[in-house]
This record gives C-alpha cells, structure tokens and sequence, in this order.
C-alpha cells in the first residue's frame, strides 16, 4: 500500500497544498507593492525562508504537509482510524489510537474476521454502500460491549477503492445524554405517580348509574398534564360528575389539579347548584396559581329528574347517546376558563333517561394540531353512537376509535356514565312513592299511614320499616313546624337503601343541635341522625328546602 501517494488524495488534502502556495506568494506581493517606484528591493523584501528554518528568533515551524506521509499523518490522531482496501475490505492499516481502543489487528484480513468492533458498531454494512456510492457515511453514537461510545464516518478514498472508517469517541457526550435522559424519565414518572395518586383509586358506583373512567398521560416526549375526573355520591340517590384539565405541564399541573380536586369534593358535600360550585372553583384557581388557568364542567345528576344539571367552566361540551344511538350534545351555558374571574357563571341541563349514556372527556381525546376541535368533537360523536356496552367498554372503544395511543402527545381522561334501563326482576329493586303533605297538622298521620303501608309493600323486614315510619314521622314533623306549603313525602328504594325525603317551600336549611333537657323540642334532627345511615339538606332550585335521610338496606 503506497501511502505517500494516497497522503496526496486524501480529502481536502491539494486545497490545503493550494492554499498554502497562495498564502507564502502574499508577503513578498504586499512587500513589491508597497515599495516606492524606483526604489531596489532590499534583502529583506525577499520571499519567507524555506519550510524547517527559522524565520524569527525562537520561531521554528513544523514541517509541511507535503513532507509528511499519510503514515505519519493518521498515526499522530488522537482518533482511533483504519484503512480497509478492496472489495472484501481488508485491513491496510490501523493507527495508534485504534489499537489503543480495540486491540492491534493484523494486516491483509478482511474487516468482517478481523474487526469485529465494526460489527458490534453497525458499520459493516456500510462498508459496501460507501464504496458502490463514493459517498460518505456515518453511524452516530453507537455503544461497543466495553461501555464505550462512538460516531463513525466511512469516507471513500478515489481511485483507491478503499475506505477510511474514522471513529470519534463521544463515550462521554452519550453518557451525559442518557444522565439526562434517565433524569427526564425519573421526572415523568414523579409527575405520573402523583398524577395518579391525586385521581379516585375506585369509583365510587351510585345505585343508579354504572361508571368507568380511563385516564391516559401523553407519550414519554410530552409532559404530564393535570387531567383530572372524580364522582361523587351527595346523599338520597344524587350524584355528582367532575372532568376538568388544567392547562400546565409536570408536577405543578399536576400539584394544581389535586388542589382544584379536592376542592370540588368540599364544596360538594355543601350540595350547592352546580354554577355556584364552578363560581367557588373560579376565585380558588386564582388564588392558587394565577398563571395557571383550568378547564372543568361539574354536572349533577338526580334519578328523580332523569337529567344532568351540569356548569361548565370553558370545558368541552357533555355527549349523551339514547338508547337508540342519537347522540346529544349539551349547549351553552358555558363561561370562561377557572382562575380568569369576573364571570357569573349559570347552570344548564341535558336529558339523561333511562338507556343513556354521558361521556364526559378532556381535549387531549378530541384535539388534533391537523384540524379543528370541532371536528375532533363531532369524530368523537360519531364512535360514541356506536359504542355499546358496559361503560368500561365504551371508555376503551372511544379510545381506539379517536386514534389514541401509547405515543399520544397530550393527556387523555374519559368518564362515560350509564342510565341504565331496568326490567324484569331488576326493575323490582327500584321503587319510588310520593305524597303530597296537603292540610295542617293532620298531614303527619297521613304520612306515617302513607309510609307505613308502602314500606310493607316493598317487603321490607319489621325492624327497618319502623325506622323508616320513625324516620318519615320526624321529618314531616319538623317540615309542618319548620317550613312552608307546598310540602311533598318521597319514598324511594333501590337494591342498596332506603331513602326518604320531604320538601317544601322554605330555604332556611335545619341544623343538628344539642337540645337541653327541658327543652321540648329540637330533637328531630338528633334523632334522625342516630337512626338513620346518613342524612343531608340542600336548597332546591325553585326556592325551599329538602331534607332527606337513607337507610342501607341489608345485603
């Protein structure tokens, strides 16, 4: 192998010489031109001293590039280099720092017996491509089983038919890249866990609904979000919904929606409309992180009224499938994002019959870069009315049929709540009686007789029907004494409690108190709530009061 006279074909090697030529002729142009007409040159004008002496005291250049061999040129590299010549591509030659790295290998052996690094760092392959193509290539940061890193370039050598495989050691750009990476990952899944941990671990299951939630953070690329869902049970069969997004990335969305979330669950327990719920989460979000604004509808559902009474706060809008498979989609009132203020939000409702199905949702499922979110809605739309199932597998096939997946860029929750249509035998577990509390202070035996038969007719055992008969006498009691016309008895059963609950025309809401011994009344509420599972009071909408208790039924 004639290296001399491959040191002169070496890429970039003549522009190098040329360039040279052209900067040792630049002084001695500059000296004649700068030289007054008429004037000799002197001895100093003359042409820079030849290469290897000194031109300046203490100044000793190094030598040319034309007086150096390639030999000389690859041995001094700090890179590991080889040069492999031929179509089999055997070793011509491998320098120092080559040796260093993998091992002397012998001369005249095939790179594929002799290299088995080249192997392990994918550039065989290339080997062929390089020399068919005359075009340069290289592999980036590929690990060898030592542990070390390297970029490796293959460049053509012309009329040589051979290659020179240059590997630059990046060991440690890599290590630090997968430090870095490794500390993203760790970061992600410290958002994950929390976001996770800060979502229901069990839905809580309402005796007349059937629900399932799916929660999906985006892809390893994309940062956890602060999605977030959660159902609430507010006492006498009533239920409440919650999907809400806060429009951040990481532990401190993620940190933003626990709070917003725990949030909804107290100002629930109050049972407040669900616009004056959204209107508390509002001034909340801003007192939380004034930079960070959230979406979120909140929707209550009463099986007495066979509708969702929903808020939204800049959310998505409600989908509800009838049985049939029409598909509904809930309108306005919808007011601006939590945390932006200065808004009165207002309540709207949406049919929810008996067959039903709502699917509550965040814009990770709907929103695509490549169209507009109305679109994804009406997508979303479309698959929901043909979804049938329980409600876990509506949840799964709404996923699939909007193209989610594991590499999805942004977070995805879905709720999908059911209605579902009794018969049969079914049907006998869920009742509901209800009489109007007509008259004066005769109405109280009218409503224990009322109670007293429909509780017998429901076959209930002795023991729970008379506290039931109790229970309905003091809350009449203290509704005749307490509030006014008109007033209502309802009774209802389903396969888990009893619930009893009388309305009537005043807001001002009873409270439990300890009554003193001589007090002859203000026991009322005391008794219920020694008797009863639990019980609970709200405002009704058209003004009044209702004030209910539940019995668990034996399993």
């Amino acid at each position: 192998m004639n290296f001399t006279r491959w040191s002169a074909r070496l890429p970039g090697t003549q522009r190098r010489a040329a360039a040279r030529d052209d900067r040792s002729s630049v002084p001695a142009a500059r000296a004649e031109y700068a030289r007054p007409e008429g004037t000799p040159a002197q001895p100093d004008d003359a042409a820079p001293a030849p290469s290897g002496t000194a031109t300046a005291e203490g100044l000793h250049p190094g030598p040319a590039l034309d007086d150096l061999s390639a030999r000389e040129i690859l041995g001094r590299l700090p890179a590991p280099v080889a040069l492999l010549h031929g179509p089999d591509h055997r070793v011509a030659y491998v320098n120092d720092a080559y040796e260093a790295a993998f091992g002397p290998r012998p001369s005249g052996v095939p790179a594929a017996e002799a290299m088995p690094e080249l192997d392990r760092l994918s550039v065989l392959p290339l080997l062929d491509q390089v020399l068919r193509s005359g075009t340069p290539r290289t592999v980036k940061s590929r690990r060898t089983t030592e542990g070390g890193s390297y970029t490796v370039t293959c460049t053509p050598i012309a009329g040589e038919d051979g290659v020179l495989v240059y590997a630059a050691d990046v060991t440690d750009h890599a290590e630090a890249a997968e430090r870095l990476r490794t500390s993203e990952r760790r970061h992600r899944e410290t958002a994950v866990t929390l976001q996770r941990s800060l979502l229901p671990q069990e839905l809580e299951q309402p005796d007349d609904l059937r629900i399932a939630a799916t929660y999906q953070p985006g892809g390893t690329d994309a940062a956890v979000g602060g999605d977030w869902y959660d159902v609430i049970t507010l006492g006498a069969g009533r239920t409440a919904l919650v999907i809400g997004d806060v429009m951040g990335r990481g532990v401190r969305a993620a940190a933003v929606m626990g709070q917003l979330r725990t949030a909804v669950r107290a100002y629930a327990r109050l049972d407040l409309p669900p616009h004056e719920v959204i209107q508390l989460l509002d001034v909340l979000a801003a007192e939380i992180d004034a930079s960070q604004i959230a979406t979120c509808v909140y929707a209550v559902h009463d099986p007495n009224e066979g509708q969702l009474v929903y808020a939204s706060a800049g959310h998505l809008p409600i989908l509800v499938r009838d049985e049939d498979g029409t598909v509904h989609r809930a309108a306005d009132p919808t007011g601006p994002p939590l945390g932006t203020g200065g808004w009165v939000h207002t309540s709207g409702t949406i049919a929810l019959p008996p067959g039903s199905t709502a699917v509550l949702y965040t814009d990770g499922l709907v929103e695509r870069r490549s169209e507009d979110i109305d679109e994804g809605v009406a997508s979303l739309a479309r698959a929901l009315s043909g979804a049938k199932g329980s409600p876990q597998v509506v949840c799964d096939r709404l996923i699939r049929s909007l193209g989610v997946t594991a590499e999805h860029d942004d977070d995805v929750a879905v709720l999908v709540v059911q209605h579902p249509a009794r018969t049969g035998a079914d049907a006998e577990l869920f009742h509901n009686a209800a009489l109007d509390l007509l008259g004066g202070i005769e109405a109280a035996p009218r409503a224990r007789a009322f109670a007293t038969g429909v509780l017998s007719s429901w076959r209930f055992p002795v023991e729970l029907r008379d506290l039931g008969v109790l229970a309905t006498s003091e809350l009449v009691a203290n509704s005749l004494q307490h509030g006014t016309p008109p007033m209502r008895l309802g009774l209802r059963r389903t396969d888990r409690r009893l619930i009893i609950e009388v309305t009537d025309g005043d807001d001002h809401l009873p409270r439990r108190r300890q009554a003193e011994p001589a007090d002859e009344a203000g026991r009322g509420i005391s008794i219920i709530a020694s008797i009863a599972t639990s019980w609970g009071s709200r405002r009704t909408p058209g003004g009044g009061k209702a004030v209910w208790c539940e019995f668990a039924l034996p399993q």
